[in-house]
This record gives C-alpha cells, structure tokens and sequence, in this order.
C-alpha cells in the first residue's frame, strides 16, 4: 500500500511539474500572465547577461532620438538643463550592424546644472532571438561623459517578468558634430524560470 500511495503522489507531482511548463512568458493574455504569477512560487532565479549596441544616430533620415521639449531658461543652461529628448534607437550586436535585435525606446532628460547628466526612462524591447517579444526597463541617471554609466534594471516583461538587475554602458562612438553616438551596454540580471522552461543563462547579442 506504501508503495502505491508513493507512486501516486509520484504521478501528481509530474503531473503539476508538467502543467507549469506550459505557461510560457510568450502568452501575453491577462489570463495567462494570472496563471504566470500564481506558479511563481515555484519559479527559479537565473542569472542572465545580455550584451548590445544601442545606436543613436541622429544625422540620418529620421532620426532616432529627437528633442520635444525644454524648459524657458535651458538655452541659457551650460548643461542643457530641462531639455527632454524622446529615443528610439537600434539595438545591434555590432557597431553601425543592420542585425537588429531591438529598439531603445523612452525618454531622457538632461536633469543636472552641475554636469550633463540625464534622467534616463527607456524600455529596451526584443525583436530578435531567443528573447524575442520580451523587454527590459531602465529607469536611471547617465553621467554623459564618465568613462563608465551604471543604471538599474527595475523590472521587465515577456521572459524578463520582475527582472532586476544592473545595467553598465560605455561610449563606444561619438560624433561632438552630428551628435550621433553608440553605446556599448552590458545587462546582469535575474529573470524568473518556470520549471518545464528553457534555462539558459546569457544571450550574447555581439555573436552573429
């Protein structure tokens, strides 16, 4: 009798296994992002790194960031200060590459009188790869010329749902006349997996 009980409870908790892996982050349905969230409890923290180039290059037809709006006193201002620029920029594995894997897409406000330093607000949106549909969002402030910007990752949606991490980003060109620009950025992050979902750790966009 011991033995069938546990082969019983055996068969259940394949069974329950089994039906968590069917609810995929792809299944955008209120319906299904409900039933996500009541399996989370089961879910399973995985480090993920991504590795990008967000393009910004604005000499071209259309651009892909444009100014909106400033405030009175910002022509004035040495840094620019109140001036608020919408984005919608490539993500490529490469420099000036025409493989896009997604857009920058958000604002970012130049928000010191001390320094050119933005309020950055931007979701980073999917389109190609494993990661396809799926976003990240960024909200966050950007020193524009040290070395080195780090920003955090509050949450995501698709296969990043509650995603939290770090975002690093360095100017990898730059051009003071147009104004084009492309930085090189690096996401560490945990994302939640589902039992019965894939589980690999990275998705380095730099690969072709």
């Amino acid at each position: 009798m011991m033995k069938i009980m546990l082969a019983v409870l055996l068969a259940i908790m394949v069974m329950n296994m089994a039906s968590l892996g069917q609810a995929i982050p792809d299944d955008q349905s209120p319906a299904a992002v409900e039933k996500w969230f009541r399996q989370f409890p089961y879910a399973v923290p995985k480090l993920t790194k991504l590795h990008f180039y967000l393009h910004n290059i604005v000499s071209e037809s259309p651009p892909d960031s444009v100014p909106i709006a400033q405030a009175a006193s910002t022509a004035n201002s040495p840094t620019k200060f109140g001036l608020v620029t919408i984005l919608d920029g490539p993500l490529a594995n490469r420099p000036f590459s025409k493989n896009v894997i997604g857009y920058g897409q958000g604002l970012f406000t130049l928000s010191s009188q001390e320094e050119s330093s933005t309020l950055i607000t931007v979701n980073f949106v999917f389109t190609a790869g494993k990661y396809k549909g799926s976003t990240l969002s960024v909200l966050g402030r950007n020193v524009v010329f040290a070395p080195i910007r780090e920003f955090p990752i509050i949450g995501g949606t698709g296969d990043f749902r509650l995603a939290r991490g770090v975002g690093t980003c360095t100017t990898n060109y730059l051009n003071s006349t147009s104004g084009d620009d492309i930085l090189d950025v690096n996401f560490v992050f945990y994302r939640y997996v589902l039992p019965g979902q894939e589980e690999s750790d990275s998705e380095n966009y730099e690969e072709e």
